[in-house]
């Protein structure tokens, strides 16, 4: 796979790949603006997903758990321009207007394909990642505040978000988990998301569900996998990435230590179990 990304500045770059589908779980610090030019790119979230293709407009919301897989497509790279709309810029842009979120927002993707606007904001930005000198900042700065000021014409709610600058809070943590548990996260990251230390979450995780998290997240997802190989019929390939394993050859080890026998084997334990 061949990956190559350009950068207008830190918060304006250009990336575009070859190859195979490539797949990352994260949870952005910043809000990101996205703009596809080719390919596709399919986001998982806890409960919901997205298809994304050429000419698509979307803004993920930070902090939000997902699983994206961007595709090559058509015999065309994956390739889109991002655009990372940071707190400290954010708080500078409203910084003279008298908003004030209504709360905590609903933090899903929103799309805004179609829009002159928007369009033509992005597109604008082409040219300018052939320039071999520096890039101007005050440039830069006026295409991402050009930006934010589509956004907040054409959708009426979008101040509830990017105006927000609040922490994740405490949250519900079994409830949390019992959706997340798929996404493969350091711990520090789960327990920021649910308004805790790592010290809190720890503690909180043994009094919810009475072991370790590793241990959870472990029976949790292998338990996934086998259901979705028993019944949806799926094949082991197509299931540890979505049950958060990093490759195919330590989710079967996982699975049979656990199950006792390998995925590839399952048919053949269900058929015994009913002998």
């Amino acid at each position: 796979m061949e990956f190559k990304t350009k950068y207008i500045t830190p918060d304006i770059k250009l990336s575009c790949y070859e190859g195979k589908p490539y797949k990352t779980e994260l949870a952005f610090k910043h809000h990101m603006l996205i703009w596809f030019i080719s390919g596709e790119t399919k986001i998982v979230q806890a409960d919901t997903s997205y298809l994304f293709k050429s000419g698509d407009i979307f803004l993920i919301p930070r902090n939000q758990l997902a699983s994206i897989i961007n595709y090559p497509k058509d015999g065309l790279p994956h390739k889109s321009v991002v655009m990372h709309l940071t707190t400290t810029r954010l708080r500078d842009f409203y910084a003279g207007l008298n908003i004030k979120p209504a709360g905590m927002p609903i933090q899903k993707i929103r799309t805004f394909n179609g829009h002159p606007l928007l369009d033509s904001c992005l597109v604008s930005l082409i040219p300018y990642f052939d320039v071999q000198e520096t890039f101007p900042e005050k440039i830069a700065s006026l295409k991402i505040t050009e930006a934010i000021s589509i956004l907040r014409e054409i959708d009426k709610d979008v101040d509830d978000i990017l105006a927000n600058f609040e922490e994740p809070g405490r949250i519900d943590l079994a409830d949390f988990m019992e959706k997340n548990f798929m996404f493969n996260m350091p711990l520090e990251k789960f327990s920021y998301l649910t308004g805790r230390s790592l010290t809190t979450f720890k503690r909180d995780f043994h009094q919810a569900f009475n072991m370790t998290p590793r241990r959870w997240l472990t029976r949790k997802r292998l338990e996934s996998a086998h259901y979705q190989l028993v019944e949806k019929n799926k094949k082991p390939v197509d299931v540890y990435h979505e049950a958060g394993f990093e490759n195919l050859s330590h989710f079967s080890y996982a699975f049979k230590k656990h199950f006792g026998y390998t995925p590839t084997e399952i048919k053949h334990a269900q058929k015994d179990k009913t002998l």
